[in-house]
């Protein structure tokens, strides 16, 4: 399931121009979370190895990503 969940979170990031990007999160920025989002990441919550290898598979293709569009410094 974790490797579902960064694949797909990869993959948006990688094929969304900058455009999409800044415009989804102009559009979710106080937003409650859908409960199928909920549900897939409450096992990150509750078992931080989990979490540590999630992040540590998305982390850099997500920051690459928003680096070049300019949405971190």
């Amino acid at each position: 399931m974790m490797d579902m969940v960064a694949d797909k979170l990869v993959q948006k990031y990688q094929q969304s121009s900058c455009e999409q990007l800044w415009q989804e999160r102009a559009e979710i920025q106080g937003k409650p979370k859908s409960e199928r989002e909920q549900q897939a990441v409450q096992p990150m919550h509750d078992d931080p190895q989990m979490r540590s290898a999630f992040i540590t598979r998305v982390a850099a293709p997500i920051a690459n990503k928003m680096f070049e569009c300019g949405m971190i410094p």
